[in-house]
């Protein structure tokens, strides 16, 4: 087993005032990573990972309980190259997607994700506060009028 080690630098000088803040995170039992970049074609939808009870269940599956960070990077160059992320969830414990939520992701920019079991849950009656969570089932890219590169990295236990 290894350990993750994780930093984040954010340095900005405002009105003169110069202001560095550093958040070190270290994960711990990593036993497995997945580290691809991903070429999303033009006004196309892709399917980036799939979470499951277990890796055997589905054709290139990650076992959702292991799961214990993401981090997905717009890192293409060409202009107005932002794209949209899809975290499709189970309404159930360990079921099919039946909900969505999407976020933008600029270019040159990051989303980062803990655990995706028990981790997300999405609703839309009166922008109620959700505390019983459910598992992240998939991760879908979409991309506009241009071709994206992603850059995918997961740890699991």
């Amino acid at each position: 087993m290894a350990n993750l080690s994780t930093t984040i630098i954010e340095n900005v000088t405002l009105n003169g005032q110069k202001t560095k803040l550093v958040t070190n995170k270290t994960i711990t039992d990593v036993n497995n990573i997945m580290h691809r970049s991903v070429k999303i074609p033009t006004s196309q939808n892709t399917t980036l990972v799939t979470f499951k009870t277990s890796e055997h269940t589905s054709d290139g599956a990650m076992d959702l309980e292991d799961i214990k960070y993401i981090r997905i990077s717009n890192v293409s160059t060409a202009a107005s190259s932002d794209c949209t992320l899809s975290l499709q969830v189970a309404g159930g414990e360990l079921g099919t997607a039946n909900m969505s939520a999407s976020i933008l992701l600029e270019q040159n920019k990051s989303f980062i994700l803990g655990s995706v079991h028990d981790g997300i849950s999405v609703g839309d009656t009166d922008a109620t506060v959700i505390t019983a969570l459910t598992d992240l089932e998939s991760i879908v890219a979409v991309s506009g009028a241009v071709q994206i590169i992603l850059e995918i990295f997961i740890a699991q236990g």
